[in-house]
């Protein structure tokens, strides 16, 4: 129902910083707690952060202090913003959307997420 569209990857030195944005239609994003994950080469899949209807945040201990994930409402948009780059940052980005429900949110487990954007790619690299 919801489509979600992640924009603002690419390639950034070590250090740097870039903000994801993950946009949505067909829906009100503000009904569904949105996450981000991403997957680096050769690794599994990770829950990096997500927010939940009332905005309560979630960190992954890597990220925890260098990344932010906030809410845009009146664009319908979920950002991660993304400071102190690392190596072990490079990954494909991607942001899903779980419809409400009064439930823990943290682990994040992806086949709960219901709703899926293409992902974008993020390469921190000198």
């Amino acid at each position: 129902q919801v489509q979600l569209v992640e924009s603002g990857g690419g390639l950034v030195q070590p250090g740097g910083s870039l903000r994801l944005s993950c946009a949505a239609s067909g829906g009100t994003l503000d009904d569904y707690a949105v996450g981000w994950f991403r997957q680096a080469p050769g690794k599994e899949r990770e829950g990096v952060s997500c927010i939940s209807v009332r905005g309560s945040t979630y960190y992954a201990d890597s990220v925890k202090g260098r990344f932010t994930i906030s809410r845009d409402s009146a664009k319908n948009t979920v950002y991660l913003q993304m400071n102190s780059l690392t190596s072990e940052d490079t990954a494909v980005y991607t942001c899903a959307a779980l419809p409400w429900a009064d439930m823990q949110l943290w682990p994040m487990i992806a086949n709960e997420y219901d709703y899926w954007g293409q992902g974008t790619q993020v390469s921190v690299s000198s």
